[in-house]
């Protein structure tokens, strides 16, 4: 059973790649991609990245700031 959630959580990442609306996904969301988003839409993941850390919980904060390198380029 976990591991079909966590397929279905990738799946979902993976797919959310290829989008270009980050409003409508979830926090948690944005923070699994961070890093492996295009270059093209690097620019407006990071502003709505920067406009949920206000609302972020201590457990989405912990997680954001440990995927943070990964966004520096």
């Amino acid at each position: 059973m976990k591991k079909l959630v966590k397929l279905l959580f990738l799946l979902i990442c993976v797919t959310s790649l290829f989008a270009e609306d980050f409003s409508e996904m979830s926090t948690q969301e944005l923070i699994a991609i961070m890093g492996y988003v295009k270059p093209d839409n690097f620019k407006k993941f990071k502003k709505e990245l920067g406009n949920r850390v206000k609302t972020m919980t201590p457990k989405e904060k912990s997680k954001y700031k440990k995927n943070l390198p990964k966004m520096k380029k």
